[in-house]
């Protein structure tokens, strides 16, 4: 009999979907394997090899647990709040949710005709109301916790896409969405503050089966440095300049100070010789990305604001320089120069012929590295000049997107100042309909030119209030989507409810919701960072008691040998 796979496949696909043959069920009589891709973006464009490349790994392991014995977990779904999405319905001319319903039924259409082996009652999409109810829910607790909260940062705004950017989604100072060209701008953001959490996920690391490279990669994202914070005084006003160093042994060896050209103090302490040669090198740095100002093989560039600080360790005056290489997201927006014993301030102290002295002195002479560290730190805090620090090369994230296709925040703003946010019983909040959802280059979302939603009066108070009118990142919705795959057989709030009163014996424990297998690609960094980022925040004491829930991951860049050797290798495969 010749072997029509196009009518062998239909037949058996036809066959698992009206029988459930792969429908996830609680079964507390087998061990539970939930084994998880990383959820596509649903574009115009369909699936692509590089989707199929993990897929079709994650689908053997999934086949093979299932003929093991376990009650195997394997959902599918859509990321389809965001830019893209919403770039794509400007391009075409039509809306985002209808471009949007019918990009997923393409993705259904091509994944169900692979015949992977996907529970289908378990699909969910980012954009979906019935989902972002709850992303907007975990936004509040997080607000509620002052875990979110408000400030004004210099960002990658796009004028041509109108919204904030992240360094990710800008390469050579341009959109890596349309091409636009991305400038430096302070806006009011919404920011979660993660930092809180570094340490939390540097410890949780060491819980993880994962490849040594991806740890690694995390390890440096978070960037964990011992130092302390120092105090240079500036000389005309008297002002502090706040550096950190993870080497305060070297003070006296400063011979120049750099600070962010944004940094608040630039304006006030350049001199009239200096000004315009100031404002032209912000006005070139404000052009540039994070990632352009800080990469290692770029020329130095600076100038002198014509100001001196003076050195604490040891009074010495020292110019103030700004350079495009320190930025103020990072630290506290200065650095020391110490050209004796650092080879990127002896670079810039050769270029702008600048003093090098020994970076040590009689007082630290004979002590050990560490020694001389301790001792500098101690003299600082005696003299009250600074103080033992610990800093993080991870920032709190921005939160904020001015768009429209995004899940909107849940907070009401009131004259006085204070905000509310919404209750459950208030969510989900949807935007309005819009015909023309067009971003505006002034850097205000769409949204708020829709005066009958944004002004409302508040049912609780009965005080007028405004809408929040910014949106979500399209990560938002992506960060907790492997806890939704598990809220089918309950309510949502009942299983977090019992997640918060830790009684989760209904529910096999709470390593249900651990993921025992996981598959990503390219920005597997951060999509790692995105979902542990709001689990761990909700996981502060009393609210969700759980670590990391990647337990075992990879990275799938290609099908090969080596790819399927790992899956065997970590699952004890016989074969």
């Amino acid at each position: 009999m010749k072997y029509d796979p196009r009518a062998i496949e239909k037949k058996w696909q036809k066959y698992w979907k009206e029988k459930g043959t792969f429908r996830s069920v609680i079964d507390k009589s087998k061990p539970k394997y939930y084994v998880l891709d990383m959820f596509p973006y649903p574009s115009g464009a369909g699936l692509h090899v590089g989707h199929v490349t993990g897929y079709t790994g994650t689908d053997i392991l999934a086949r093979y647990k299932r003929q093991r014995g376990f009650n195997v977990l394997h959902p599918m779904g859509w990321d389809s709040f965001g830019l893209p999405a919403e770039q794509y319905a400007i391009r075409t001319g039509t809306h985002p949710s209808v471009t949007t319903k019918i990009n997923i039924e393409t993705y259904r259409r091509q994944l169900e005709s692979l015949g992977f082996s996907y529970d289908w009652d378990r699909e969910i999409a980012t954009s979906d109301p019935s989902y972002y109810k709850w992303t907007q829910w975990i936004f509040t607790k997080l607000f509620e916790k002052g875990l979110a909260y408000e400030a004004e940062i210099n960002v990658n705004f796009c004028p041509a896409l109108g919204t904030v950017l992240a360094n990710e989604e800008v390469e050579n100072g341009k959109s890596k969405e349309g091409g636009f060209p991305v400038e430096r701008r302070p806006l009011r953001q919404w920011v979660l503050r993660i930092t809180s959490y570094a340490d939390r996920l540097l410890a949780d690391l060491d819980l993880l089966d994962w490849p040594d490279h991806l740890k690694k990669l995390q390890t440096n994202w978070i960037g964990r440095s011992e130092g302390a914070s120092v105090s240079f005084v500036e000389q005309a006003t008297s002002a502090p300049i706040v550096v950190f160093t993870t080497r305060p042994d070297t003070l006296f060896g400063v011979t120049f100070l750099v600070l962010a050209p944004e940094h608040p103090l630039v304006d006030q302490i350049a001199t009239m010789d200096q000004r315009d040669e100031v404002e032209e090198y912000k006005k070139t740095t404000a052009a540039k990305t994070d990632l352009d100002r800080t990469d290692l093989a770029k020329e130095k560039t600076g100038v002198w604001t014509g100001d001196f600080a003076i050195n604490p360790i040891n009074g010495k005056k020292v110019p103030i320089w700004i350079a495009d290489y320190v930025l103020m997201g990072y630290g506290t927006g200065a650095v020391m120069g110490v050209p004796a014993d650092d080879e990127r301030d002896a670079e810039f102290a050769k270029l702008y012929k600048l003093e090098i002295l020994p970076a040590y002195s009689d007082f630290l002479e004979g002590l050990s590295l560490e020694a001389a560290k301790r001792t500098a730190i101690a003299w600082l805090e005696k003299h009250a000049k600074g103080q033992r620090m610990v800093q993080y090369k991870l920032r709190d994230w921005l939160f904020s997107r001015q768009r429209y296709w995004g899940e909107p925040i849940p907070i009401l703003h009131f004259a006085d100042g204070t905000m509310r946010a919404l209750e459950l019983d208030e969510l989900p909040l949807t935007p309005p309909s819009l015909e023309d959802f067009k971003p505006a280059a002034s850097g205000e979302s769409p949204l708020a030119k829709v005066n009958d939603w944004v002004e409302v009066v508040d049912p609780v108070s009965g005080k007028l209030a405004v809408r929040e009118t910014n949106t979500m990142p399209q990560w938002a919705g992506s960060c907790w989507y492997y806890l939704r795959y598990g809220c089918v057989e309950l309510h949502v709030l009942d299983i977090l409810r019992h997640i918060m009163d830790q009684s989760m014996g209904q529910f096999q424990s709470l390593q249900t919701f651990f993921l025992d297998y996981f598959v990503g690609k390219d920005h597997i960094v951060e999509s790692i960072q995105e979902t542990a980022a709001p689990t761990d925040g909700i996981g502060a004491p009393g609210f969700f008691p759980i670590k990391r829930a990647h337990e075992h991951l990879i990275k799938a860049k290609r099908i090969s040998a080596k790819f399927f050797d790992d899956l065997i290798r970590r699952n004890a495969i016989e074969l």
